[in-house]
């Protein structure tokens, strides 16, 4: 019995080193695809991928360089995983048009619109413009321009909807390593809202397993498909089970998520808070099952931190903290005490109260 399907595919990786990208290269090759990545060449994580992997070095920000890269190939699948705003979308169209049978679009979880009034979220569920976080309104535009390609120039698009997805050298914390290593030592470690909002999580080879399995696929052509995992934790629960793994106690402080963007006005993470990170997120992956039934998420987020714990000790040199996030977590903290500290100022005297 085969361990995966055959698939003598040729797919095209646009990206391929990257949290979600390496994975699905991995196992794409482990399906039989003739499989290439197209990228700068840098790897800074360092990722490994099979050594059949073919390597095409551009600059993929130029277009002579992509064409130069491409020569005259063309692809059964291409997937973009670089691919960001609607004026990028005109770009990929043009590279792309002729070139593939099939061209795969990684989009955002983030585009849906918040607060999200029902759940869990279904493909169907409204998208919109998200003003706090402007990856995610870049992400929509780009979905609205390649439903127009679709519709009006037949370009054969499949769009993918990833929502946090992670892997052993990412840790899904907002601030990264630098938040483990603060969970390590004991210091105290901001949340956003009361840490109890719900947060789906999703390692990248389980993300895979959907991804690999639409490769190719006509029926997939002009669909949309969120790929999660069934993984829902709190964000406390997050945060503490990294600290288990670490053998510490977890120090968190809770900190109103409109509160970021004022103390933090410069953090990536602030905007995310608001817009897309402080609203629960429960996903139905019933779309992806009907269409690749062997789709099925297997690793538990408890087990997966260790694996991740692992990773840091495997490689200290890129497994750290940076000094810039140290700092914004430090003002952070500090904001929290000044503001317990001002409530506590105005609280009225026993007597008072009485």
């Amino acid at each position: 019995m085969l361990k995966y399907d055959a698939a003598p595919l040729a797919v095209l990786f646009i990206g391929g080193t990257g949290t979600i990208s390496a994975s699905c290269v991995r196992l794409a090759a482990a399906h039989g695809m003739a499989v290439s990545v197209l990228n700068r060449g840098a790897n800074r994580v360092g990722r490994s991928l099979p050594p059949e992997v073919e390597q095409l070095t551009a600059d993929v920000a130029d277009d002579a360089s992509v064409r130069a890269a491409l020569g005259g190939r063309s692809f059964d699948a291409v997937v973009n995983f670089l691919s960001y705003d609607d004026d990028d979308v005109a770009r990929w169209v043009s590279l792309f048009s002729g070139r593939a049978r099939q061209y795969v679009h990684i989009s955002s979880g983030s585009i849906y619109a918040k607060p999200v009034l029902v759940t869990p979220i279904t493909e169907s569920t409204p998208v919109g413009p998200n003003p706090p976080l402007p990856y995610a309104t870049a992400k929509w535009r780009a979905e609205l321009a390649l439903a127009r390609a679709y519709r009006e120039q037949g370009f054969p698009v499949t769009v993918i909807r990833p929502s946090h997805t992670y892997d052993d050298a990412n840790p899904p914390l907002p601030g990264g390593w630098t938040v483990v290593d603060r969970i390590a030592r004991g210091a105290e470690i901001p949340v956003h809202g009361d840490g109890t909002s719900l947060w789906t999580l999703t390692h990248a080879e389980d993300f895979a397993q959907g991804l690999v399995g639409l490769l190719g696929s006509e029926r997939a052509i002009g669909e949309t498909f969120h790929i999660t995992g069934d993984d829902v934790l709190t964000w406390d629960q997050i945060y503490t089970l990294f600290a288990n793994a670490l053998g510490v106690e977890p120090r968190l402080v809770h900190v109103a998520s409109e509160l970021y963007p004022v103390v933090a006005p410069e953090w990536f993470w602030s905007g995310e808070f608001v817009g897309d990170l402080g609203h629960s997120a429960v996903f139905d992956n019933s779309k992806i099952r009907r269409f690749v039934p062997g789709f099925a998420p297997r690793l538990t987020f408890e087990r997966a931190v260790k694996r991740m714990i692992e990773w840091r000790e495997a490689h200290p040199e890129t497994a750290t903290g940076d000094a810039a996030t140290e700092a914004i977590l430090d003002r952070i903290v500090d904001a929290y005490h000044a503001a317990h500290q001002a409530f506590a100022d105005r609280a009225p005297a026993l007597e008072d109260a009485s």
